[in-house]
């Protein structure tokens, strides 16, 4: 490990060790670095990089703070790496989605509360009501998945599946639906997803569930084909009228 990687390493232990507890304040900079044996700068470094993956936080004139290590805070980086993702990368992820989240969806059907179903359902019909609307159509899918995901109960798996989720990736598929106008087969299949939730069938919503990821799965892997082809097509006409040119020189 670097220098850099092994301070990291020292701040992780003691934070694992219980020496550091969540919402407690690091000793001063100073007093830290000599304790781990370590100089201001490179125990800087390490703050940084624990302060970019929610592990700690710096309040400006109070302190460097362990933060509450809460999963909704520590997995959110999850996001931010699959919005950077591109093609089959994004097929993986597709594939995560296709494992936990028909199993996350049952669960919920036999957890959600009326409020909480409540909420699912004024996105659908927000949906319903938005069918041509790509960005509303995207805000209202992704609230009403984030929604049967809290329902779970189960802050680790609402994280996880929420950051997999990826609302750029989620608008690019409805923008796709509505040009091919079969966005009224996907909002179809969250309807689905809500009647399951609605009856407590935890099979039927995870069956739902199973159907919804799977056809936007398939229309990514489509698309993504597609793309690839067009993008062959171009670089043959770029070469092609190369070619052209450089014999008509």
């Amino acid at each position: 490990m670097s220098l850099t990687e092994q301070a990291i390493e020292h701040i992780r232990r003691l934070i694992m060790e219980g020496v550091l507890l969540p919402g407690s304040r690091l000793p001063p900079e100073q007093e830290l670095a000599v304790e781990l044996g370590l100089s201001r700068n490179l125990l800087r470094e390490a703050v940084r990089s624990l302060v970019t993956i929610r592990v700690l936080e710096v309040r400006r004139g109070d302190g460097t703070f362990v933060t509450s290590l809460k999963p909704d805070l520590l997995l959110e980086g999850v996001g931010l790496a699959v919005e950077m993702m591109r093609g089959d990368d994004l097929l993986e992820i597709m594939e995560v989605r296709r494992l936990f989240e028909p199993v996350a969806t049952g669960l919920s059907a036999t957890r959600i509360s009326a409020g909480q179903l409540a909420v699912v359902e004024r996105h659908l019909q927000a949906m319903v009501a938005a069918q041509d609307d790509v960005e509303a159509l995207n805000h209202h899918d992704d609230a009403f998945h984030r929604a049967v995901f809290e329902a779970t109960g189960n802050r680790s798996l609402f994280a996880l599946l929420g950051g997999i989720s990826g609302r750029t990736l989620r608008a690019r598929v409805w923008r796709g639906l509505v040009e091919d106008n079969v966005a009224g087969r996907t909002v179809a299949e969250h309807t689905a997803i809500y009647q399951a939730l609605a009856d407590g069938d935890a099979s039927l919503a995870h069956a739902a569930a199973l159907v919804h990821v799977s056809t936007t799965e398939t229309w990514l892997r489509r698309n993504l084909a597609r793309s690839f082809t067009d993008a062959e097509a171009r670089e043959r006409t770029a070469r092609t009228d190369a070619d052209g040119a450089v014999v008509a020189h």
